[in-house]
């Protein structure tokens, strides 16, 4: 099998990284907010996602470190500190290129979604239970002084399942989408 030329890759990944930019501006409110969740989901995962499952897992980790770093400059400027851009936006993102575990395999790629989303949850929860427990608040859902690893499971938890939810909802909808077609 022939590989394809860096060059093209490069251009797919900076392609999927300006489709995601894009992306991250169309939101899609809810009109609820819960735990972290802030009312909104978006479709920033989809190019992303996509472009792993094309390439691979070290191209798809290096497109989604990339958007996280345009994201966070483009979001906050330097309002917030380089923690962030380190883990919530860089490694976060970038982890999303565990979807390229299952490249070539488009039939799997609501597994892939799934495992690109867990992979950003474990980024976000790993960064609150070290960089960001001294943010825990004193009630959180009702909870008194909650243990940091239950706040960081429940805050990062609510923020990340409906993004979940909704991308391996999306993405099992377009898989099935031809066999849908040909019943009518």
């Amino acid at each position: 099998m022939a590989k394809r030329p860096t060059t093209r890759i490069l251009l797919e990944g900076a392609l999927c990284v300006a489709s995601a930019l894009a992306l991250s501006y169309f939101e899609i409110p809810l009109g609820i907010k819960f735990g972290g969740f802030n009312g909104k989901l978006n479709f920033v995962m989809v190019p992303l996602i996509i472009y792993a499952m094309r390439t691979n897992v070290g191209w798809g980790f290096l497109a989604g470190y990339i958007y996280g770093i345009i994201k966070y400059f483009v979001t906050y400027g330097t309002d917030i500190t380089w923690v962030s851009l380190i883990f919530d936006y860089s490694l976060a993102y970038g982890m999303v290129g565990l979807a390229g575990l299952f490249h070539k395999s488009f039939k799997l790629i609501s597994l892939a979604a799934f495992i690109g989303c867990l992979g950003r949850f474990a980024v976000h929860y790993f960064a609150t239970v070290t960089v960001y427990a001294r943010y825990v608040p004193a009630e959180f859902m009702g909870i008194k002084n909650p243990p940091l690893s239950v706040y960081s499971l429940l805050y990062n938890g609510t923020r990340m399942l409906p993004i979940t939810i909704f991308t391996v909802g999306l993405f099992a909808i377009l898989v099935a989408m031809p066999d849908i077609l040909k019943e009518q």
